[in-house]
């Protein structure tokens, strides 16, 4: 037995050991942002470039128009600006309240092929057999908002030689529940310490959902949106850089994302996220593996991106089967003793870990934060640990599962006028 035990703790120290060595160079993001001088990618040439803003929605009615306002209030040149709304699979006004505001508006009904990315790529062939005119295009969901720079300064990050670009996602929703207050905080945290980082660094950064850029050639490259997974962003990304593209990140585009506030939303959006990552670590690893044994820094920063999900799970199931297999064998010996003072400390790290991640994004970007009052930004990083926790049941049913598309309702009619008003 004693025997069993040490190769069982061997392992554990093995696999700990493995895994912090893993992740140990997003630290090295974290105090590199902190610490060193950003630098910004010199402009390569000052052209005004034409962009298309895409709005794929589905029964959207209530937030469409607070986008497509803030767009047009850009400070970037109205001519050079275009609007198309894809309606996919509406049933209410959406597609009616887009034309009354000047938007191009494209109507899909299909129930079989559902999802944006085949929203995207029913767009983009449309748009080749019609003729096009765009230099680049921006896409966002329907419930975003958009500073007024956000145009403007994605056309300084094209003209900085990027062909896709990822933007500032701030939250419209933080103050409502700890749900939309943990989306809220990884997503500022997703950008000033991993994209932000990753564009310091000059490696890739990588599409996060909803406002982000890509250009014309970058299109035509790819022969439209060939990205039908249920992450497509994250399959976009990874096929960019696999194939020797970069993606940038440009912080001064800030847009502003409604967050879900139902446990049973976010449920289902984060098990699809769960789902999609698995499916794209399934069809694309091997690509990532042969970019790592050439050099690639972005294709092993995005392997540990999709990684954790399978190998945590893993790790822990194993560990603690282990554990509990000699408590229930050997009654008599310190086994479960010894699982729970593990547990213990592993939760006690875990919560001070999410804890520290919470407060140091709340530090550098809570000013940043709209509608939002003091007292809920500080218990939201109390409350943050217990939101990233639930990814754990999450990335457990999302192996066994099998995982569709959902639409979310949004609900939040808030104009860019009113995160405006920080509290």
């Amino acid at each position: 037995m004693q025997t069993a035990r040490t190769v069982i703790t061997i392992i554990e120290i093995v696999l700990t050991v493995f895994f912090a060595l893993l992740f140990v160079y997003q630290f090295f993001y974290t105090f590199y942002v902190l610490f060193a001088r950003e630098k910004e990618k010199p402009l390569l040439r000052n052209k005004q470039n034409r962009f298309g803003v895409i709005i794929p929605a589905r029964n959207e009615q209530q937030v469409i128009g607070q986008l497509i306002d803030s767009i047009r209030r850009q400070t970037y040149p109205t001519e050079l600006i275009r609007i198309f709304v894809i309606a996919d699979n509406c049933t209410d006004g959406t597609a009616e309240i887009a034309r009354q505001m000047g938007a191009y508006v494209l109507e899909r009904q299909d129930r079989e092929l559902v999802g944006k990315g085949y929203a995207l790529d029913y767009f983009f062939k449309h748009l080749r057999e019609r003729g096009d005119a765009c230099d680049a295009y921006l896409v966002f969901d329907a419930d975003n908002l958009l500073d007024e720079h956000f145009i403007e300064e994605m056309n300084n990050g094209l003209n900085r030689g990027y062909q896709a670009l990822t933007s500032y996602r701030n939250s419209k929703n933080y103050g409502t529940n700890w749900i939309s207050a943990g989306y809220s905080l990884w997503f500022l945290r997703e950008a000033k310490y991993l994209n932000n980082a990753r564009m310091q660094l000059n490696t890739s950064c990588a599409i996060s959902g909803t406002g982000f850029c890509v250009s014309r050639e970058l299109i035509e490259k790819n022969g439209g949106w060939p990205f039908h997974l249920l992450t497509e962003d994250m399959e976009f990304t990874i096929n960019t850089i696999v194939n020797g593209g970069k993606i940038g990140y440009c912080g001064k585009a800030m847009l502003y994302d409604e967050q879900p506030v139902k446990f049973s939303q976010s449920w289902n959006q984060r098990l699809r996220w769960a789902k999609g990552f698995y499916q794209v670590f399934g069809r694309y690893a091997g690509k990532l593996f042969k970019g790592i044994l050439h050099g690639s820094f972005a294709c092993y920063d995005m392997m540990v991106t999709i990684l954790p999900g399978i190998l945590g799970f893993a790790v822990s199931v194993i560990c603690s089967i282990a554990d509990l297999s000699f408590w229930l064998l050997y009654p008599e010996s310190n086994s479960l003793q010894r699982a729970i003072t593990i547990m213990i400390i592993f939760l006690i790290f875990y919560y001070l870990l999410m804890f520290f991640m919470g407060l140091l994004t709340m530090l550098t970007e809570g000013d940043n934060i709209s509608g939002c009052s003091r007292g809920r930004k500080l218990w939201s990083i109390f409350t943050f640990p217990f939101y990233m926790a639930t990814y754990l049941p999450i990335a457990v049913v999302a192996l066994f599962k099998k995982v569709g598309w959902k639409p979310i309702q949004h609900t939040v009619a808030k104009s860019i006028d009113d995160l405006s008003k920080k509290q």
